[in-house]
């Protein structure tokens, strides 16, 4: 059985975590399957033979950053202790007064990247206020990994051609597409981001809203050494995904690739 990596997971504490996915589901209108909290997400990880994470949050205002970046980094130190492979990203606001201090704080407490998600943070992925901290990452080498796409014409923040712009300015910057290249809106994340050297990409929120036909069509078009399995949990439980992710037909090697090389390598974790 190939070993898996979760590179796309939210957790919440305990406390709010109900809430949490509540509004999450509200946010979308979809059912959110899981409970939200790490402890739920760990307890799926044996029989399906998960041996890693990518565990952040979102922070949707500057007030959160650094209490959300502290849980994430404490969940992840957890996570390791258990026996998994974990990494956890920042969470970033546009209105945060001090990036580089908050970015020097995560790498000193064991974060690696920074994770924003522009249609709940109200902000456009170029938008001016953002270019300071991309500046800053590029020069750090901490990876961006954001929520792509939408096909609500109130949220067009996460556009890929905005990635792109970013992208074309920062080009030393890596980058994480979400979602097959942008949630509902795969054909834009093609167009404008398929090809380019710095962009991975992975398959959370995506399997369930395409058939594995297309999902097999849009994963080559990315490049299957450029594609990550995510869950979006707690959006979706791993099982149901991989379900999902077997029905595609990928060969036993492109899977393996997808399942674990591709997150491993990306991230930088040593075997």
């Amino acid at each position: 059985m190939t070993k898996v990596f979760d590179i796309h997971t939210h957790t919440y504490p305990e406390a709010i975590a109900e809430k949490a996915c509540v509004n999450l589901g509200k946010f979308y209108d979809f059912i959110v399957e899981g409970e939200g909290t790490y402890a739920h997400l760990e307890s799926q990880a044996a029989e399906n033979n998960v041996g890693g994470y990518l565990l952040f949050s979102v922070c949707t205002n500057a007030h959160q950053v650094q209490k959300v970046n502290s849980s994430i980094a404490s969940l992840a130190e957890l996570s390791r202790s258990h026996g998994f492979r974990t990494v956890g990203y920042a969470g970033m606001h546009q209105d945060f007064p001090d990036f580089r201090g908050e970015l020097e704080r995560c790498r000193e407490i064991g974060l690696r990247g920074v994770k924003i998600h522009p249609d709940i943070q109200g902000v456009d992925i170029n938008d001016p206020r953002l270019m300071p901290l991309y500046e800053i990452m590029e020069e750090m080498d901490f990876p961006l990994y954001l929520h792509m796409g939408d096909n609500r014409p109130q949220y067009r923040f996460s556009e890929a051609k905005k990635l792109a712009e970013v992208l074309d300015r920062f080009p030393r910057l890596r980058a994480v597409a979400a979602h097959l290249s942008g949630y509902m809106s795969w054909d834009d994340g093609i167009k404008y981001l398929a090809g380019r050297e710095n962009v991975m990409y992975d398959t959370s929120s995506a399997l369930w809203a395409m058939t594995p036909g297309k999902a097999f069509d849009i994963i080559h078009k990315l490049g299957t050494k450029n594609v990550m399995f995510g869950t979006d949990y707690p959006v979706k439980n791993t099982r149901e995904e991989l379900v999902r992710f077997h029905a595609i037909g990928l060969t036993e090697e492109e899977e393996a690739d997808i399942l674990w090389n591709n997150a491993v390598r990306f991230l930088g974790i040593e075997e």
